[in-house]
């Protein structure tokens, strides 16, 4: 047993297709053009986004989130995941209808319920959506930094990244650095090492959210290494989407090598059919990571974390304690 960590996951795309279905049955929804026997079916990057969007509107209410919430957590516990951030959108929320607040003390009591029933740790990465523009990702991060919540750590970005450029979001970083939130941003996925260079450069992350594609650039993979910026890697994502052909040629074991930090995480597992447990038997079999260098990157995963330091100890300790038992 690898005790694991996550720090990329995107939570309306960790729902799983059996919750899905329940809140469709809920709601009077037909979802069965995109689930098809208890699994999400998509052939292409719009009709993921299709499924992925139509399954996220029947999440309508605080109850819904912490449903949610819940039960991705519950089910990471059965991986022995020890710890868990998942991005989160107010974007999202006000097009379903719910107001930010209430988003997220959905998925906070869900986070709660789920670390009474199991231990898991967890936190909240609010995100603005990049092909939204400058303005809505400013005012993603006000709105974090003006309504702080104890289970909501960090600040990123995901969307479309070949729309507009970083520097056009340096201020709305700025907001949520000068708030105290960790800062990391979605690069280098479907845009090259270009995407990954002018990211650190504008918006001085300490993360990068996948960045694989950094691997186009030595000098930028010699940069990543000085620097410690740490990598969300996501090999199974990778793969579905053909960032990469196969996992052989994906460059997650070459940029370790490097110095790089690099982690596991799952982005949006059941639509890519993986979940955290596959991803670290992905490095186990193609990677050549045994249990020890495993265990590595889940520490490396913790250290990382946009968390607080007595319960960041306490999660390594727990780490600590578990490889000395297996021992």
């Amino acid at each position: 047993m690898v005790l694991k960590a996550e720090l990329h996951c995107h939570v309306e795309g960790a729902a799983s297709p059996a919750l899905v279905e329940k809140k469709a049955a809920k709601y009077g929804a037909d979802v069965s053009a995109f689930i098809i026997d208890g699994k999400f079916v998509w052939h292409d990057f719009t009709s993921f986004l299709r499924a992925y969007d139509q399954a996220s509107a029947l999440f309508r209410t605080e109850e819904d989130y912490a449903d949610l919430s819940e039960d991705y957590l519950l089910s990471l516990a059965k991986q022995d995941a020890i710890y868990s951030e998942v991005f989160i959108s107010t974007d999202h929320a006000i097009s379903a209808g719910l107001s930010p607040r209430a988003y997220i003390e959905g998925l906070a009591e869900g986070m709660h319920r789920a670390k009474a029933a199991t231990g898991i740790e967890s936190r909240m990465i609010a995100t603005g959506l990049r092909h939204k523009g400058p303005d809505a990702v400013m005012q993603a991060a006000k709105y974090i930094a003006d309504n702080p919540h104890p289970l909501v750590s960090g600040f990123g970005m995901a969307g479309d990244e070949r729309m507009h450029h970083p520097e056009d979001f340096a201020r709305a970083f700025n907001v949520a650095r000068d708030a105290g939130l960790g800062i990391t941003v979605h690069a280098g996925e479907l845009s090259g090492w270009e995407s990954v260079a002018n990211a650190l450069d504008a918006l001085k992350p300490s993360r990068i959210g996948h960045g694989v594609r950094a691997i186009e650039n030595p000098d930028l993979v010699r940069r990543l290494a000085d620097e410690q910026i740490l990598l969300e890697c996501c090999p199974g994502s990778n793969i579905s989407l053909q960032v990469y052909a196969d996992f052989p040629s994906h460059p997650f074991p070459v940029l370790a090598k490097a110095g790089v930090p690099v982690t596991l995480n799952s982005d949006d597992p059941p639509y890519f059919h993986t979940d955290l447990t596959r991803e670290y038997e992905i490095a186990a079999e193609f990677f050549g990571c045994d249990d020890d260098t495993l265990t590595e990157i889940t520490r490396t995963a913790l250290k990382a974390a946009y968390i607080d330091e007595t319960t960041q100890n306490s999660l390594l300790e727990r780490l600590n304690t578990d490889k000395t038992v297996s021992a």
